[in-house]
């Protein structure tokens, strides 16, 4: 996935998935978005804390336009799969919401308490019920299925789901290997077969229209992932383009999401046409 990956020390491999390490106000862009959030959590009609499983984590929280038959944007937040919460992302449905779609937004456990098998398999069982129950709590429409990070890479397993009619994948890691040399995998615990079934680059492709997005300041690693997985979806011919945003880091890139019109809510709208 990178060059010379086999060569580089355990500091270098760390440094290359540090996303925080390489924002240097990633803390403040985290703290505006959560305050954000927090606030628009409060305002309109809202269906929150829909449960779908046991956990407290595992759980829908439904952002309603005015017509519950217009597609559902369905977000999963990202954090390497062992950090964040939905409600601290629930500002970015503002884009869609300005374009009369409906937001769902989901939660996950996160490691090390739930292993990456556990999670992979709460987001299928998340559709399950979002495909079940999502009309009655005004989010009937098409499902497109998007995340961010470690969502993205959740986005295009997700993908696979039969309620699922398209996916926006953002900044994703789709090759699981490279995390298991560095930090990251502490608390993930990886083992052989969640990288070789968990994948997405090792997984036959998804035949429906995914975009793939990523900052283009973001870090080399990322980049050379989201770059990857659309080749290796274009080599069979799979729908679906890839999104560069210019000048955007692996945290602004999510404000691409929030804005009505902006390039990834526009490609978002004609993967569903």
């Amino acid at each position: 996935m990178i060059c010379d990956w086999a060569k580089m020390t355990r500091r270098d491999r760390d440094a290359a998935y540090n996303n925080t390490g390489a924002v240097p106000d990633s803390a403040t862009l985290i703290d505006e978005r959560a305050t954000a959030s927090a606030a628009f959590r409060l305002k309109g009609v809202h269906a929150l804390n829909l449960a779908y499983g046991e956990t407290e984590r595992e759980q829908w929280d439904i952002y309603r336009g005015p017509d519950p038959a217009a597609p559902t944007l369905a977000f999963i937040h990202g954090g390497y799969w062992q950090r964040n919460r939905r409600e601290d992302f629930a500002i970015l449905a503002q884009g869609a919401l300005s374009m009369g779609w409906n937001v769902a937004m989901c939660g996950y456990s996160l490691a090390p308490d739930a292993t990456m098998e556990r999670i992979c398999w709460q987001i299928h069982a998340a559709l399950d019920w979002l495909a079940a129950n999502g009309e009655a709590h005004g989010a009937g429409g098409p499902i497109l299925l998007s995340g961010w990070s470690a969502g993205g890479h959740l986005a295009a397993l997700g993908a696979e789901h039969p309620a699922v009619a398209a996916a926006l994948c953002i900044s994703g890691i789709y090759e699981l290997g490279p995390i298991r040399d560095t930090y990251l995998n502490t608390a993930l615990r990886l083992t052989d077969e969640e990288i070789t079934e968990l994948s997405p680059l090792r997984r036959p492709v998804v035949p429906k229209p995914i975009a793939v997005a990523y900052g283009a300041a973001e870090l080399p690693a990322l980049c050379q992932h989201s770059r990857h997985f659309h080749g290796y979806r274009a080599e069979a011919q799979a729908p679906g383009p890839l999104l560069p945003i210019a000048g955007a880091d692996h945290f602004r890139v999510l404000e691409a999401l929030r804005q009505p019109g902006g390039a990834l809510l526009r490609a978002a709208a004609e993967l569903l046409r």
